[in-house]
């Protein structure tokens, strides 16, 4: 088994780099774990309280239950990763089945921050794109899939986006055994980690 870990920046075109490079192989040799469907339950709270969270904070992820699903794959077990909505800022009730492929993607913009999670990769990626390009992704995909205005996402980003991710995403690149720039828009780059990732399928 291969495992790949991807992190970057919130809108740095990690997801994009994913998807490219799943796309290029069967469905059964490759696993998409997704950081996202790890963060802690927040049913209790209200929701001016909610809008207050600080998703781009390591506290935000429940580690223990992620690092318990990767060694339940890297053992050969199968396992079922939770859903998670940002609108309601809880769990949902269906899980997602993920399968001991060849090859599994974990990406996350706090993969990288936590060593237990980091010690199950053998490949480790980062995507560094520019801060004013990740600064409009977020803004257009906050108010498309978060239901946020754009001073709501504004407030969001400088509050709490940019302070993270300066103190505990960008240190993570020494970490990574490649860094991407640019995201999904480096095809090259993609077509590289595609050829490596074959070799091991």
């Amino acid at each position: 088994m291969l495992m790949i870990g991807i992190a970057g920046g919130s809108g740095s075109g990690k997801t994009t780099v994913v998807k490219k490079i799943a796309k290029q192989f069967n469905v059964k040799l490759v696993s998409v774990i997704s950081q996202d469907a790890y963060y802690k339950d927040l049913s209790e709270l209200g929701d001016e309280d909610k809008r207050a969270i600080n998703f781009d904070h390591p506290n935000s992820i429940e580690f223990t239950l992620f690092a318990k699903h990767l060694k339940d794959l890297r053992d050969g077990k199968s396992i079922e990763m939770p859903t998670y909505s940002y609108v309601t800022c809880t769990r949902g009730s269906k899980t997602v089945t993920i399968e001991p492929q060849p090859v599994i993607i974990v990406e996350g913009i706090l993969i990288f921050t936590d060593k237990k999670i980091r010690d199950f990769m053998d490949l480790k990626i980062f995507v560094d794109t520019d801060a004013d390009e990740r600064l409009t992704r977020i803004i257009q995909r906050d108010i498309k899939e978060r239901n946020r205005t754009v001073e709501q996402v504004l407030t969001h980003y400088h509050n709490f986006v940019k302070p993270m991710h300066l103190q505990f995403i960008e240190p993570t690149k020494r970490f990574a055994d490649i860094i991407v720039p640019e995201g999904g828009n480096n095809d090259k780059a993609i077509a590289i980690l595609s050829s490596h990732i074959g070799k091991h399928v």
